[in-house]
């Protein structure tokens, strides 16, 4: 385990230490145990967590909703994504201070993560790296040992530009340990020679885990119970499936990205082995005017449904939990004319189906 400002190491699994250096409080912690408490203070710049503390797990990312998914209604949920082998970046760099800002907040006693896994707290930590120069370590648990970081001069004022520091959303990531720089300068208009530096694929995969869309509740006939051996009709009403685009970008970068998402399928699961669902496949097409299946139309009970479910067996007291989960299609776009596909996204929802016996009438 390393320290700012103290070339002492301990072992990895220590979770968390403090090291008291020039009147001030640094604290270190490994990837089990990423919690910090820093003090109520009044917070300007970058990466405020609402309480006065700079916090390496709040992006300065400004999310727009352009068409839908905004998750103003009720309903709405997060994606998850079909490939459990994806996520999105665990940890990259940003923009958080101007010199003028990182003033004002150190005159302040601001204190807070100046990396994504070490916080320093009292004045004395940050005006001697950022104000007096003197360096001071980066922190990587992956590196043999910290590298050194240059000191700044007066926090660099009268210079264009902004102080950069790390962002991971989750800190107990493994892998947020790669973005182990403590704040550093980048010039007006640059972004840093780093592998985790930001790019439009960085911030569409951001905004992939801001899309909003709608439950998936489906209408059914006949309501309320349905009958062994009788074909139950599953559909949408049109416009209930739009496409959810989210825009992604990074302030003082220049930088942004478009994620849309289309839907593409609903996919039926009845709950039970003891039911047939039409199509075979279980998944009912999702139509241009955003309609799922066919509504239930009178004197249609014994036909077949484009979409829909044939039970076999009935309930005993207990439903059937009839789950439907639409398909989601996932692209992006950057400002540098950069885009692609992403993994495909799916959100269930799950409803009681109660089946009942055909009721037969002895003359």
């Amino acid at each position: 385990m390393r320290f700012a400002g103290s070339a002492l190491a301990w072992s990895a699994a220590l979770t968390a230490a403090t090291v008291l250096w020039s009147g001030s409080t640094a604290y270190a912690a490994g990837p089990e145990d990423n919690t910090n408490v820093p003090p109520a203070d009044e917070q300007s710049g970058g990466g405020t967590d609402g309480k006065g503390g700079l916090s390496a797990s709040v992006s300065n990312i400004k999310v727009t909703y352009v068409s839908g998914g905004d998750g103003g209604g009720g309903g709405e949920g997060n994606l998850g994504t079909v490939d459990p082998d994806w996520k999105p970046p665990a940890c990259w760099y940003e923009p958080a201070f101007s010199p003028e800002q990182l003033k004002r907040f150190v005159d302040r006693d601001g204190g807070g993560d100046v990396g994504i896994h070490e916080s320093w707290f009292g004045k004395g930590l940050w005006t001697d790296h950022y104000r007096d120069g003197k360096p001071a370590d980066n922190f990587d648990l992956h590196a043999p040992t910290n590298s050194s970081a240059e000191g700044y001069k007066n926090y660099n004022l009268g210079k264009d530009g902004y102080f950069w520091r790390g962002v991971a959303p989750n800190p107990s990531d493994p892998d947020s340990w790669d973005c182990g720089r403590i704040m550093f300068w980048v010039d007006a208009g640059e972004v840093p020679d780093d592998p985790n530096s930001p790019t439009p694929q960085t911030l569409a995969e951001y905004a992939y885990n801001k899309v909003k869309v709608p439950d998936t509740k489906v209408e059914l006939k006949p309501e309320g119970k349905s009958t062994v051996n009788l074909p139950t009709w599953v559909w949408l009403d049109k416009g209930t499936f739009k496409d959810i685009k989210v825009r992604a970008e990074l302030p003082n970068t220049g930088l942004w990205a478009e994620t849309t998402a289309k839907p593409v399928a609903l996919h039926l699961e009845p709950g039970t082995e003891d039911a047939e669902v039409f199509p075979a496949s279980g998944d009912c097409q999702i139509n241009d005017d955003g309609s799922i299946g066919t509504p239930y139309t009178k004197g249609a009970a014994e036909k077949t449904p484009p979409c829909g479910i044939r039970y076999l067996r009935a309930t005993d007291g207990t439903p059937y939990q009839l789950s439907a989960s639409v398909t989601w299609q996932i692209t992006w776009e950057g400002s540098d004319g950069t885009g692609g596909d992403l993994p495909d996204g799916t959100f269930e929802t799950t409803q009681d189906m109660n089946v009942q016996e055909i009721q037969s009438v002895n003359r």
